[in-house]
């Protein structure tokens, strides 16, 4: 199979890179979605094309009766100016900074690999080309769209890959928690506003803000353990305006939140608009407050996880894999795939060799480099990972 990918690497670069020149935000992407398409147009696939979204699910039919097995790429840019002197660098305030046009062209070049040997496949594979990671909660939005009953079963494992920086061609996972789930705290004190000189005649919000800045760090500290952890940080405060002179009736908080587990962030839907009401009504004040769930947190299957080690290992050797000591609280919507099917997400590091590793841009700067040599053992990964559980 490896022969095979370095065969098509070639291809698989130009189209990464026609992507990452001309990236596109969110849940509509008319551009990636033709790309992909055309891509595609060649193999036997059922494809189908998202109504809300510009997504694309293809089904790859084994020759043989068996399960069902997804993999995913999102394909998705963020909204940033690159500042890398690329030949085939973004222009305008786009950019692919989180390697979303290597998990596209790799998941191609893994329907390639995988079409070849179709008739030796026990079972069928679902490719989900997904919008909107960054933005738009694409994930829920194409399974309400039906992608997890495209090839009419429902998967039994499903597999991802995301590039990081790092020592270039090397794979990490674990199994249980990889990454952390995401929510967003939203937060309105309403009191009565007046003159400043006279505050006594009024119900300030602002203090109440002020005091629920340092109430939600003790929140975290006190009442979760450390061992499932939660990080809250407060990134917004709001109040007033242009003169100084005048107390308003109402302030904004705004944080964002990472969790490791469903129990915990259960608990923080219930508890934290107790905490809120509560600060705010010892100030005299009101408050609204929504905990809003970006996603949930991705959750490896454990015997998928180490299945797909051992999978990774074999077929790279095990100095190219790596067990994850620990979960990372930077989130992926990928798990919503996972809290449907089991499944696993993997990662693979891309920086250029002729750059040091240690101090690399991380994905989501503008500086950020990846090299697109590693398509072909992003292709060969997924299409072995399909090929395992299929048998």
């Amino acid at each position: 199979m490896h022969e095979d990918a370095r065969r098509i690497l070639p291809e698989l670069i130009r189209l990464r890179r026609g992507l990452h020149a001309d990236p596109e935000i969110g849940l509509r992407l008319p551009r990636t979605q033709e790309r992909v398409i055309t891509a595609l147009a060649d193999l036997d696939l059922e494809v189908t094309l998202g109504k809300e979204l510009d997504s694309v699910v293809a089904v790859l039919r084994g020759g043989r009766p068996g399960p069902v097995v997804l993999l995913r790429a999102d394909m998705d840019a963020l909204p940033m100016r690159e500042e890398v002197d690329l030949p085939y660098r973004a222009r305008g305030d786009a950019m692919h900074a989180c390697g979303h046009d290597l998990h596209v062209a790799g998941l191609v070049g893994a329907a390639m690999l995988l079409h070849t040997r179709r008739e030796q496949l026990a079972g069928d594979v679902v490719f989900m080309f997904q919008p909107g990671e960054e933005l738009g909660d694409g994930a829920a939005r194409m399974i309400a769209e039906g992608v997890l009953d495209a090839a009419g079963a429902r998967p039994t494992a499903a597999y991802g890959i995301h590039v990081v920086p790092g020592e270039f061609g090397v794979f990490s996972t674990r199994p249980g928690p990889l990454m952390a789930g995401c929510a967003e705290l939203d937060v309105v004190v309403r009191g009565r506003g007046g003159h400043a000189s006279a505050p006594h005649l009024t119900v300030d919000p602002v203090p109440a803000v002020a005091e629920l800045v340092q109430a939600l760090q003790t929140f975290v500290t006190r009442r979760f353990d450390v061992f499932d952890p939660v990080v809250l940080t407060t990134t917004q405060l709001q109040a007033g305006g242009v003169a100084r002179n005048i107390i308003t009736d109402e302030a904004k908080l705004g944080a964002t939140i990472r969790m490791l587990s469903a129990d915990v962030l259960d608990r923080l839907q219930a508890e934290l608009p107790e905490l809120v009401r509560g600060v705010a009504a010892a100030h005299g004040c009101d408050a609204d407050v929504e905990v809003r769930v970006v996603c949930p947190p991705t959750v490896n299957d454990p015997a998928l996880a180490t299945d797909a080690l051992a999978t990774l290992s074999a077929t790279f050797g095990d100095e190219r894999v790596r067990v994850s000591p620990a979960p990372v609280m930077g989130s992926e919507d990928f798990s919503q795939v996972l809290r449907e099917v089991p499944g696993v997400f993997v990662f693979l590091r891309a920086t250029p060799r002729d750059i040091d590793h240690e101090t690399a841009a991380p994905n989501h700067s503008p500086h950020v480099v990846f090299d697109d040599a590693v398509l072909a053992d992003q292709a060969v990964a997924l299409a072995s990972l399909a090929i395992r559980h299929l048998g």
